[in-house]
């Protein structure tokens, strides 16, 4: 198996990191850190702590070696040597750590405080490229907006947004759910739905628009990335089974756009299945892995039942914490060795098999995929 060892070690610098966010630049206080842990939005109960959690152990594992401190040290001895170094220091040692080669940035949530994509490239010492959220450029243009002009207003702005984006993505699971009507909605329609939007603002959560925005995000001919599977409690979780999204992957497929399904847990299993009958989706483990912990190998075996090795990609999903781009890339890592290593011991796979498999999902796919 030392083969096998030395290929995983050897993916350090080569990971493409396929989804991720911006990261908190200032200083946290233990709740604040706590709460950056979790997909919660609300404190823990008195006595107990976000931290101690599969994604928290994983954080002092993972992390603390990269601040001078031995593993699993406690989380007040953590935070009081991140003081000591300062957020600057840390996140740069936490990002280059991780061993990423590009990263591809979702910037439609940040906040004050965060880097922008140039602070977060400069931190990590690596390349940053967009993916433009397409239910932020519709909320960019509330305030200049009118409904008759709205649609070839969105897709004008949607045109200047992506015109060195590597991708579009929607939250669709968040504002409405996969259970929606698959085609493309008449112009008429966009209209009137728009109407009722811009007349009283806020997030785009109209079922009609949301279509619409998707629609145009597949005319741009950009891979299309989707939430799907768990996050914070905003979505309703039955709604964002990638399952439901059949009919709209039967509707669009013609058009050829990859379609990449994020994070997918727990429905992981039918995500796999997408990939494997739907030419143009992808599964993409990003999130997942960072969550689970300890179970990551696990999990990443399940990914692995159905999807095609060529359909899958790694990413990160990090937000706010540096630590979660370090926790994300190590636990992928020590995942993809457990199961590589299971299948080579029980002679399902050959060694050069389990190398080019080890290369598409951690870089390869997403190259081709994202064209970098």
């Amino acid at each position: 198996m030392e083969v096998l060892i030395l290929l995983v070690d050897g993916l350090v610098d080569g990971l493409v990191d396929g989804h991720c966010h911006l990261v908190f630049a200032g200083e946290l206080d233990q709740p604040d850190f706590e709460q950056l842990c979790t997909e919660a939005d609300t404190p823990a109960p008195p006595g107990t702590s976000h931290a101690d959690s599969q994604l928290g152990f994983a954080v002092r594992r993972w992390c603390a070696p990269a601040l001078d401190l031995d593993p699993h040290s406690p989380l007040p001895a953590y935070l009081r040597r991140r003081a000591e170094l300062g957020s600057a220091e840390a996140n740069r040692r936490l990002l280059r750590a991780a061993g990423l080669t590009q990263l591809l940035v979702d910037t439609g949530i940040a906040g004050d405080g965060f880097l922008d994509p140039a602070g977060l490239s400069a931190a990590a010492a690596v390349p940053v490229r967009e993916v433009v959220r397409l239910e932020s450029v519709a909320e960019s243009l509330v305030a200049t907006g009118s409904p008759a002009a709205f649609p070839d207003a969105y897709r004008a702005a949607l045109r200047s947004a992506t015109a060195s984006a590597v991708a579009v993505k929607s939250v669709l699971a968040y504002r409405h759910g996969f259970d929606i009507d698959p085609t493309r909605p008449a112009e008429r329609a966009v209209v009137e739905a728009a109407a009722r939007w811009l007349a009283g603002g806020g997030r785009l959560a109209d079922p009609v628009l949301l279509r619409f925005v998707l629609w145009c995000g597949v005319d741009t001919g950009l891979p299309v990335q989707l939430h799907s599977g768990f996050g914070d409690r905003d979505l309703a979780l039955p709604q964002a089974n990638p399952a439901l999204l059949q009919p709209f992957l039967t509707e669009v497929e013609p058009a050829g756009v990859p379609i990449v399904l994020l994070h997918c847990y727990p429905y992981h299993r039918e995500a796999g299945w997408l990939a494997s009958v739907f030419g143009q989706v992808y599964v993409d483990v990003g999130l997942s892995l960072s969550h689970v912990g300890a179970r990551a190998a696990a999990v990443l075996g399940e990914f692995c039942e159905l999807a095609p090795f060529g359909k899958l990609l790694f990413s990160t999903d990090a937000y706010g914490l540096a630590e979660l781009y370090l926790v994300g890339a190590a636990q992928f890592r020590e995942a993809l060795d457990a199961v590589l290593r299971s299948w080579r011991e029980r002679d399902a796979i050959g060694a050069p098999d389990a190398e080019r498999v080890a290369a598409m999902i951690a870089a390869g796919n997403a190259r081709r995929v994202y064209r970098l």
